[in-house]
């Protein structure tokens, strides 16, 4: 691990230790010192804790961490620590197409009912690091259009009035197939994450369901204890 992955990792475990109880770090002059690196480091350390949602800095004022961080038990993963200027989406593919039998059981709708379709490339920092494949129910979405699909889905399921409540994710260790790899400018073979995942409003329905396989895929949770879980597995 180098330096500024250490300072990065050790400030938000103190964060989230309560250690900073006046909600507010030291100065990067009093952190360069503490840890023993540049102002530099610290101060690219900060970027990506600020671009993170974990602190903000006031000019002239200090360092402040955010409140209300224990909401998501996700602090970050190697899509969201980036900003959003900094990630951009290609679509390669936009279709309806009737509901296929999973559709019909994951969305609740029927074989006469249509889905979106759209397999997109996501970008960040210029590297081509995730594809994405999802569908949408075309009942809750009768319009979706290219420039719909290379920006913000969320933003675009709020501006349909809806509320998302959360998402159910599934990770799975898998190995890239020949195409995958072409679309990724990576081997044959070489390591990926594939994240399942659906997307679910507030009234319990589920909006998307989406299949993404990522490379160079980092994950940070804080998860708290549960003593009944570990009981039941213990006996």
């Amino acid at each position: 691990m180098n330096k500024k992955e250490f300072v990065i990792n050790d400030l938000l475990s103190k964060i989230y230790q309560n250690h900073f109880r006046d909600g507010k770090l030291p100065t990067e002059r009093e952190l360069a010192a503490l840890y023993r690196v540049s102002r530099y480091t610290i101060q690219e350390s900060i970027k990506k804790l600020k671009n993170m949602g974990m602190v903000k800095v006031v000019q002239g004022s200090g360092i402040f961490i955010n409140k209300n961080l224990q909401a998501s038990p996700l602090i970050y993963n190697s899509l969201t620590e980036n900003p959003y200027s900094s990630i951009t989406s290609k679509v390669i593919e936009l279709q309806k197409v009737p509901a296929g039998t999973e559709d019909q059981q994951i969305f609740g709708i029927t074989s006469q009912d249509e889905v979106w379709v759209y397999q997109r490339l996501r970008i960040v920092n210029y590297q081509t690091t995730q594809i994405e494949l999802s569908r949408l129910p075309v009942s809750l979405f009768p319009i979706l259009t290219y420039q719909d699909a290379e920006h913000s889905i969320q933003s675009y399921v709020k501006k349909h009035k809806y509320t998302i409540s959360h998402y159910l994710n599934t990770y799975e260790a898998i190995a890239l197939n020949q195409q995958q790899a072409t679309l990724l400018q990576q081997k044959r073979k070489s390591p990926a994450m594939k994240i399942s995942s659906r997307g679910i409003l507030n009234d319990g329905t589920i909006f998307e369901t989406s299949e993404i396989i990522a490379i160079d895929y980092r994950c940070t949770y804080l998860s708290a204890f549960n003593n009944e879980h570990h009981k039941r597995r213990i006996h």
